[in-house]
C-alpha cells in the first residue's frame, strides 16, 4: 500500500472535490470544495490530497494559526477507502510534514466530542484533549513539541 500526500492543484482539485464521507459522517466534515475555496482566499492554509498509489482517496487542510501553532482543520478519507489503514498512514505523513515548520511548538486538531472514533484515533498520535473550543461545540486536542 503506497500512501502519499500531494499538493492540491488545478490538475487534481476536481478529483479531491469528488471525494465524500458516508452520510453518517457528513455532520463531522466540511465539503472538500468549501475547504479548497477557503484555502484560496486565506494566507497560511495548506491543502493536501491523500493518494493510494495514483488514486485520490482523501484530503487534509491545515492552517498556520500563529508563527508557532498549526491547526489541522480538515481530514477525511473517502467512504470507499475507509477501514483500510489509509487514514492512519496519512496522519503520520501529515504530522511529519507539519513538524518541518520552523519554530513550530504546537499542533492542534478539533473534533466533535460525539464522534466515537476521533478521540482514540487522535490520542494514538499524541494529541491530548485540552477542553472545548470557544463555541463549546468541538473538543480541542493538542500535541506540544
Amino acid at each position: 500500500m503506497n500512501i502519499n500526500l500531494k499538493p492540491v492543484t488545478k490538475e487534481n482539485f476536481e478529483d479531491i472535490c469528488d471525494l465524500a464521507v458516508s452520510k453518517a459522517q457528513q455532520e463531522y466534515v466540511a465539503e472538500n470544495s468549501w475547504s479548497l475555496l477557503e484555502s484560496k482566499y486565506h494566507i497560511g492554509y495548506t491543502t493536501r490530497g491523500i493518494y493510494l498509489d495514483n488514486t485520490p482517496v482523501g484530503f487534509f487542510m491545515w492552517v498556520a494559526e500563529t508563527a508557532d501553532k498549526i491547526s489541522i482543520w480538515r481530514f477525511m478519507v473517502d467512504e470507499q477507502f475507509q477501514n483500510q489503514g489509509i487514514g492512519r498512514v496519512a496522519m503520520v505523513l501529515a504530522l511529519h510534514e507539519i513538524k518541518q515548520t520552523a519554530g513550530l511548538r504546537e499542533i492542534e486538531i478539533c473534533y466533535n466530542p460525539s464522534n466515537p472514533v476521533a478521540e482514540s484515533f487522535y490520542q494514538s498520535f499524541g494529541f491530548h484533549e485540552v477542553g472545548m473550543d470557544d463555541d463549546d461545540e468541538d473538543m480541542l486536542a493538542i500535541i506540544h513539541l
